[in-house]
C-alpha cells in the first residue's frame, strides 16, 4: 500500500500554538493566567522562527531537490503565522486589555497618562532610561548598526540639520537596552487605586524628540528581527566541542534574518528600508497591533497583586506514604521502587536522594546526564559538592540542548575545575535520556557495591518540574542499574553496549522495538484477539513508526493517540485511520510524560507498558541516545494507566480532538479536566497521609 499523504508538520506546530491561544479566551481561566498563555504563544513563536522556520528556508532554497520542500511551503506557512499572530493580538487588545481595564489593572500610553503620571514618567525616563540610550544617525560615517536576535529598536525618521548644520543622517536607530525592564508599575500614589502600567518603549516614545535636539522626529516605529539561531556545530572537525559551542555562541545572535516584526503603524518607507537592510521579502514583514514582543508583558503578570486572577496555588506533596521523611532514601529503596509523578508529586525526593548521596561517605560514585537544568540548579550544586569531597562524578553533559547551550557549558566548566570527569557524548548524537546512576558500598562484614538509580520522562530541573506533566523512578533494581552504567559508559567511550537487561536504548534498539510491538498488535488484530495501543507523547512525526500505527488501526487494533504537540498522523480516515483516534491536551501544566502502552492478545504476557524519555520523531529514534524502561511491578503499572492514561483519554475540558485534516476540535466543556483531577487527588492523598496510594 502506498504511503499516507501525512500532516504538514509546521502546520501541526502552529496548530498547537492556537490550542494554546484558544486558553486565553477561556472564561474558566482566570484573567493573568490567559494573558501569560499569550505570552507563551509568543515564546513558543520565537521559537518556531529561530529553528523550524529557519529550517524550512533553507530547505526551500536547497537546489538538488531532494528536501521537497518549494517556496510555496513557505509561503503557505508564512501565511498561517500571520492569521495566528493577527488573532493574537486580536485576542489582546479586544479581550484581554477590556477585562483587566475592569480589573483595575491598565497599561497606560502617553496620551491616556495624566500630568502628575507624564512627570512620573518623565523623571523615570530621565534617570533611569536616557543615560543607556545610544542614538546612531545613519551616514556614511555610521552604518546601519549591528541588530541582534530579538533586540528591539526603534527607527526614527528625522528633519533637520545636524550639529555642523548638515542635513544629513535623516534616519536613526535607537537600541532599547535589555537589562532595563520593560514593564514598569507606577507608584500607588499614582494609579487611584488601580494598578497601572507603563511599557518601557512607550517611555521611550514619548521622549524621543530629546534624543535628537533642534532636529524634529517626522516617524518612527519599534522594530524586532528574529534570526536563524540554531547552532550549527561540526563535531567530526572540531577538536573541543565545548570550545566550539562558546564560539558558536558568540554569533548564534546575528545569525540569518527570517522575521521582521514592526508595529502596526509603521510607515512604508521604514518597514521597506529595513526589509533591504535585512533582506528579507515582504512576507516576513509582520505588523502587529500592539508591543512588539509580548513576552515581556509575564512582568506585569509578576508585579501584579491580584491572587484571584491567578491559579490557586499548587503545592506538590512529597509521597509520605512511600518515602517517610526522616528515612534514608537508600534504606527504602532497597525495600520498595518509587514512582514519582509530577508536578502532582515533589520533585524533592530526587534532589533529597543526591543530597544524602554527596553526604554519605559510603557512596564512591555519582553519574548523571545534564540536559535541561537551568542557570541555577541545585542538583549541578550537589554534583560539584559530590567532586569536592572526592567522590567520583561522571556528568554527561549535552552542549547542544537547543537554547540551554550556554547554561550548560559554563556548568561543564564549573564541574571540570572542581575536579569531576565530564564528557559529552557521542559524537553526532544528543543524549536526551535522563539517568541518575548512585554507587554505594554496604555491608561491614562483606562489603559490596550496590547502585541506586533515578529514570525520568523529563529534565532535571527542579523549576520545570513544578508544571511540567512527567514520570519519575527510583530504584535499586540491580538489572535496570546495570543497564544505566553500561549507557553512560557507551556515551563516555563509545563502547559497544551490550544486551540491555531491561532499558530500550535509541539510536540502537528503541525504533525496531516500537516497531516490532506495533507489529505484534497488527498481527492479534488481524486474527481477531484483544488489540490496543495507548500512547501519550510530545509528538509524532516520524514516519515508519506513523505507518506502523496505520497498518495496525487498518487491521482492526484500537488506537488512541494522546499527542500534545505535532502529530502527522491524519486520524479519522475512511479505510486508512478510522480506529485512531488523536487528542490534544492543553491545560495548567504543560503535559511532557512519554507513555506508551500495548496489547497484543489476551493472556496477561500479551502486553506492555514503557515510559520514556523520547517522543515518536525520527530526530529522537536515529539522533539521540534516549532511554525506555517497562513497567513491571503490577501496581505500579495500574497507577500509570490511571493517572497517565485513563484520565486523559475521559477529559472533557482541556482536550482538543484532531480531525483528519489536521484541525483540532475543542472537548464539549462537560467532562472532568484531568489534570484538575490529578490535583484534587493528590491534594486528597496528603491530607490523609497517602493512604490512597
Amino acid at each position: 500500500m502506498p504511503s499516507p499523504v501525512l500532516l504538514d508538520r509546521e502546520q501541526a506546530i502552529l496548530g498547537f500554538n492556537r490550542r494554546v491561544l484558544a486558553q486565553a479566551s477561556r472564561s474558566d481561566v482566570p484573567l493573568l493566567e490567559r494573558l501569560r498563555y499569550v505570552c507563551i504563544v509568543s515564546s513558543n513563536l520565537d521559537e518556531f522562527f529561530e529553528v523550524r522556520f529557519a529550517d524550512l528556508l533553507d530547505a526551500a532554497r536547497d537546489r538538488s531537490g531532494t528536501s521537497g520542500v518549494g517556496q510555496a511551503d513557505v509561503e503557505r506557512v508564512g501565511h498561517a503565522a500571520h492569521t495566528l499572530i493577527d488573532d493574537q493580538y486580536a485576542v489582546f487588545n479586544e479581550q484581554l486589555m477590556p477585562e483587566l481595564a475592569r480589573a483595575g489593572i491598565a497599561i497606560l500610553n502617553h496620551a491616556e497618562r495624566n500630568d502628575a503620571q507624564r512627570r512620573w514618567v518623565a523623571r523615570f525616563f530621565e534617570r533611569e532610561v536616557r543615560p543607556l540610550l545610544v542614538p546612531v544617525s545613519l551616514d556614511p560615517s555610521h552604518p546601519f548598526p549591528q541588530v541582534a536576535n530579538k533586540a528591539l529598536h526603534f527607527i526614527v525618521q528625522l528633519a533637520g540639520r545636524d550639529a555642523l548644520g548638515r542635513e544629513s543622517g535623516q534616519v536613526a536607530i535607537v537600541k532599547v537596552p535589555r537589562v532595563l525592564p520593560r514593564c514598569i508599575k507606577l507608584p500607588a500614589e499614582l494609579s487611584g487605586g488601580q494598578q497601572l502600567f507603563v511599557l518601557l518603549s512607550s517611555v521611550i516614545r514619548a521622549h524621543l524628540g530629546e534624543l535628537f535636539p533642534r532636529r524634529e522626529v517626522v516617524s518612527f516605529s519599534q522594530f524586532r528581527v528574529t534570526r536563524d539561531s540554531d547552532l550549527d556545530v561540526d563535531e567530526e572537525a572540531v577538536v573541543n566541542l565545548r570550545h566550539a559551542v562558546r564560539s558558536r555562541l558568540t554569533t548564534r545572535h546575528f545569525g540569518r534574518a527570517v522575521r521582521l516584526e514592526v508595529v502596526k503603524s509603521c510607515p512604508e518607507d521604514l518597514a521597506r528600508m529595513l526589509l533591504r537592510q535585512f533582506e528579507l521579502p515582504e512576507a516576513a514583514l509582520y505588523r502587529v497591533n500592539g508591543p512588539v514582543n509580548l513576552v515581556r508583558l509575564n512582568q506585569l503578570i509578576d508585579q501584579c497583586e491580584a491572587p484571584h486572577l491567578r491559579f490557586a496555588p499548587h503545592e506538590p506533596v512529597w509521597p509520605q506514604g512511600r518515602l517517610p521523611r526522616g528515612r534514608s532514601l537508600f534504606e527504602r529503596l532497597r525495600e520498595q521502587d518509587v514512582l514519582l509523578h509530577h508536578p502532582f508529586e515533589s520533585f524533592d525526593p530526587v534532589v533529597a536522594l543526591l543530597r544524602e548521596a554527596v553526604e554519605d561517605p559510603e557512596v564512591l560514585a555519582i553519574k548523571q546526564t545534564i540536559y535541561r537544568t537551568g542557570a541555577r540548579s541545585v542538583l549541578m550544586d550537589l554534583l560539584i559538592e559530590a567532586a569536592r569531597r572526592g567522590k567520583e562524578v561522571l556528568a554527561v553533559v549535552e552542549l547542544k540542548a537547543r537554547f540551554d547551550e550556554e547554561a550548560n557549558v559554563n556548568w561543564a566548566e564549573r564541574l571540570e575545575a572542581a575536579g569531576a570527569q565530564v564528557v559529552y557524548g557521542m559524537v553526532g548524537l544528543k543524549t536526551h535520556g535522563k539517568l541518575l546512576l548512585v554507587t554505594r558500598r554496604e555491608g561491614a562484614a562483606k562489603p559490596r557495591l550496590r547502585r541506586y538509580l533515578h529514570l525520568s520522562t523529563g529534565n532535571y530541573n527542579p523549576g520545570t518540574a513544578r508544571f511540567y506533566t512527567d514520570l519519575g523512578l527510583l530504584t535499586a533494581d540491580p538489572a535496570l542499574a546495570a543497564d544505566a552504567d553500561a549507557v553512560f559508559g557507551l556515551v563516555a567511550s563509545g563502547s559497544r553496549v551490550r544486551r540491555m537487561h531491561k532499558l530500550v536504548l535509541a539510536p540502537f534498539d528503541m525504533h525496531g522495538q516500537w516497531l516490532s510491538l506495533l507489529e505484534r498488535v497488527r498481527r492479534a488484530a488481524e486474527a481477531g484477539q484483544p488489540a490496543r495501543v495507548v500512547a501519550k507523547l510530545n509528538a509524532l512525526t516520524d514516519v515508519e513508526l506513523i505507518e506502523a500505527l496505520l497498518a495496525a488501526g487498518r487491521a482492526g487494533a484500537r488506537i488512541d493517540l494522546i499527542v500534545r504537540g505535532a502529530c502527522r498522523l491524519p486520524p479519522g480516515v475512511p479505510g486508512l485511520s478510522e480506529n485512531i483516534r488523536v487528542r490534544s491536551i492543553v491545560g495548567r501544566f504543560l503535559e511532557h510524560t512519554r507513555v506508551l502502552y500495548f496489547r497484543w492478545g489476551e493472556a496477561e504476557t500479551d502486553e506492555a507498558l514503557y515510559l520514556s524519555s523520547a517522543d515518536w520523531m525520527t530526530r529522537n529514534m536515529q539522533g539521540r541516545i534516549e532511554l525506555a524502561w517497562p513497567v513491571l511491578d503490577a501496581g505500579m503499572r495500574q497507577r500509570v494507566i490511571d493517572e497517565a492514561l485513563q484520565p486523559y483519554l475521559h477529559d472533557g475540558r482541556d482536550a482538543w480532538y484532531q480531525q483528519s485534516d489536521g484541525d483540532y476540535l475543542p472537548a464539549d466543556g462537560r467532562g472532568p479536566s484531568a489534570q484538575q483531577a490529578l490535583m484534587a487527588r493528590y491534594a486528597a492523598g496528603a491530607a490523609e497521609d497517602d493512604a490512597w496510594t
